[in-house]
């Protein structure tokens, strides 16, 4: 049997999993998707952001977020250990650290970030290999029920947020794929699958 000829690699293997950022306008359904793939898809490695803001019912340090002082989040800015990070609704920082991300990338494991918007443009500086992913919701309509309906924010919080949506939809033109958060398991496979999937001459 003639071994392969090391000059003609062969050309159907697999390819290489991908890096994608998923972001959106407040409200979306961001964390819905994230929280079905990390049940679906074990394979896919998600980022766990790093915020100062305090906790919410239910969420469990380490699982949701990494929650941090300020001062904490400070020290990791000054010594560049965020491959991006911002200030979300003028008020928590949020940040995504670098060597997780490095080292899953490293590995050959799919990764998803799921950070806002400020953070997504940061990302493009700095991985632009990247897949960018926008999150829509159906409609107007249907973010602004989704967004009063959760009841986690005030009167005063929920404009604040809904005036940010607004500047955010605007953006979905930035980024290289629009998904549609009509039905969370399609939406959550669509992602999945732009995971594995060839890049192309324009992405």
């Amino acid at each position: 049997m003639t071994p392969p000829d090391a000059d003609h690699p062969r050309t159907d293997s697999p390819p290489a999993p991908r890096l994608v950022v998923l972001a959106g306008p407040t409200a979306v359904g961001k964390g819905t998707i994230s929280a079905y793939i990390r049940r679906h898809f074990p394979q896919v490695w998600l980022s766990v952001s790093m915020t100062t803001r305090p906790k919410r019912p239910g969420e469990v340090d380490g699982v949701h977020y990494h929650f941090v002082a300020p001062q904490e989040f400070q020290r990791l800015i000054d010594a560049g250990e965020f491959l991006e990070y911002a200030v979300v609704h003028g008020r928590a920082n949020y940040g995504t650290p670098r060597g997780p991300v490095e080292r899953a990338l490293a590995s050959g494991r799919p990764a998803l970030l799921e950070i806002d918007l400020q953070g997504a443009r940061q990302v493009r500086q700095t991985m632009p290999e990247a897949l960018f992913v926008f999150l829509e919701p159906p409609s107007w309509d249907e973010l602004v029920r989704r967004l009063v309906g959760r009841g986690t924010e005030d009167a005063a919080e929920q404009a604040v947020r809904l005036e940010t949506a607004r500047r955010e939809l605007a953006a979905a033109a930035e980024f290289d794929v629009v998904i549609t958060n009509d039905d969370v398991r399609r939406a959550s496979e669509e992602l999945v699958s732009l995971m594995s999937s060839r890049p192309s001459a324009q992405s």
